[in-house]
């Protein structure tokens, strides 16, 4: 019955998903309202989504996949959805998913890259906790039937580490946060690809 839920609340997100050139346009088009995504639409969250779209770009712009990358994702012989839990004013998200973006075009049709807003799915969101938490971006890969062949997130081990590690020594969250965007700085994105790879 469990299992029968969960993919109800799948199949009710994929009808209510975006590609990712939808995704950035939802997020432009909501903040020309002064509104982010989701529900709340206070003044920190619309900077959070101004400073994510930066990053947004900024990763569209710089982000490379290594020969090598491509060439494992050319490969990929089976079709795959991914489907992501994500929102507009989520920093590890606008580092996240334009990553993924990156990932599903170079597998030359074969990953299909869809998203979903959290506070739109909270069923799904709830299917997929982190440690008990709503975390996100988190990534669930499914296969022609809509099978789950496994999730990633909600951000790459080391960053992960950042996180947990910031909260045992009893740091402010906006601290971590600076942490956490300065690792993404160095990283390039470059261990979201790597992790995300070795899953298919």
């Amino acid at each position: 019955m469990e299992t029968m839920i969960k993919n109800q609340n799948i199949e009710a997100a994929l009808k209510n998903s975006y590609n990712y050139i939808e995704y950035r346009q939802l997020i432009a088009a909501l903040r020309a309202q002064n509104k982010a995504t989701g529900d709340n639409h206070s003044d920190a969250y619309l900077n959070y989504t101004d400073l994510n779209i930066g990053r947004m770009d900024k990763w569209d712009k710089r982000f490379l996949l290594s020969e090598e990358q491509k060439a494992k994702l050319e490969n990929v012989e089976t079709k795959e959805t991914w489907l992501v839990i994500t929102e507009g004013w989520c920093g590890d998200a606008a580092h996240v998913v334009p990553v993924l973006a990156k990932l599903a075009l170079a597998s030359r049709g074969m990953i299909d890259l869809r998203l979903v807003l959290r506070d739109e799915n909270l069923p799904l969101m709830d299917d997929y906790l982190t440690h008990g938490g709503r975390s996100i971006p988190k990534l669930i890969r499914l296969n022609e039937e809509g099978e789950e062949l496994g999730t990633w997130g909600p951000r790459p081990k080391d960053a992960q580490q950042i996180m947990e590690e910031g909260k045992v020594a009893g740091k402010e969250k906006a601290e971590i946060n600076i942490d956490l965007q300065k690792w993404y700085a160095r990283d390039r994105g470059a261990q979201i690809a790597e992790e995300v790879i070795d899953l298919v």
